[in-house]
């Protein structure tokens, strides 16, 4: 299925946001989530299936000052 990550197009075999961020190698790094514009808690990555065309940003928490 094609998705939008980061604005970037992908093709993920995946269908729930666990799996795809599994999939995409995001799986081990702490995240932040939003699928179409909302916010995804971690804790219902499971419950949520991705659509043709969603759109993911994926955030990675950044250090410095």
């Amino acid at each position: 299925m094609k998705i939008i990550v980061n604005a970037e197009p992908r093709d993920v075999s995946a269908t729930d946001l666990q799996a795809v961020l599994h999939e995409l190698g995001f799986a081990c790094s702490a995240v932040a989530t939003a699928l179409n514009g909302t916010f995804v808690a971690r804790e219902q990555r499971e419950e949520v299936q991705l659509c043709e065309g969603d759109r993911l940003e994926v955030l990675a928490p950044m250090q410095g000052g």
